[in-house]
């Protein structure tokens, strides 16, 4: 098997590399690596997904869906402080990066969940859950992604995705519409869409 970011333990040499970005208004220090999603920057995508978030209505945890190195999670759990922000990703290096990222950031209100998809996070309930889901696993594994997630959130819950369009965009709109009854475009530039969708 190649080794994808959302390998379970990527074979790739070791080269961490480490950088500033300022999300949400503060400036953020991250360390990232080969075998994990972005090594040199916080991708458009996510940066889209950071800034737009809100607060859900619903009382309850928050989950980064496929963290990577912790980006989403983090600058979410420092916006919003009382808030519990679980970051679960299949890939041991992620994890392990996104557990540095809290800790250069002095981020607490996080917890870490080495975990495919839902594996290790049934009987959770969620008020919101964020992706940039591995488009590379196939559109099946997204799928199945968003379906975990439906059931996991919370009455008035929010699933958050951002999707390129040239990536499925529209075929991941279908299916939420389908999933939840509603999809909302929170914003549309540079060939990427961000969707909600509510419980």
């Amino acid at each position: 098997m190649s080794d994808h970011y959302f390998s379970q333990n990527p074979q790739s040499k070791s080269s961490p590399k480490k950088w500033n970005y300022e999300l949400r208004g503060r400036n953020f220090t991250f360390e990232s690596d080969y075998g994990v999603f972005s090594k040199h920057e916080v991708d458009y995508g996510t940066r889209l997904l950071i800034e737009h978030f809100e607060e859900p209505p619903a009382a309850g945890n928050i989950l980064d869906l496929g963290c990577g190195y912790g980006p989403i999670g983090i600058a979410v759990a420092y916006s919003y402080q009382h808030r519990n922000v679980i970051l679960a990703d299949i890939n041991e290096r992620a994890i392990t990066l996104a557990q540095k990222n809290a800790h250069h950031n002095g981020v607490t209100n996080v917890e870490f969940t080495l975990s495919d998809q839902f594996n290790q996070l049934k009987g959770n309930t969620f008020a919101a859950i964020l992706t940039n889901p591995p488009i590379r696993a196939g559109k099946r594994v997204v799928h199945q992604m968003f379906e975990a997630s439906q059931n996991a959130l919370l009455e008035n819950g929010r699933l958050w995705v951002v999707i390129q369009k040239k990536q499925g965009a529209p075929s991941a709109m279908e299916k939420l519409k389908d999933l939840f009854g509603n999809v909302k475009v929170v914003d549309r530039r540079k060939g990427y869409y961000l969707l909600m969708s509510i419980q």
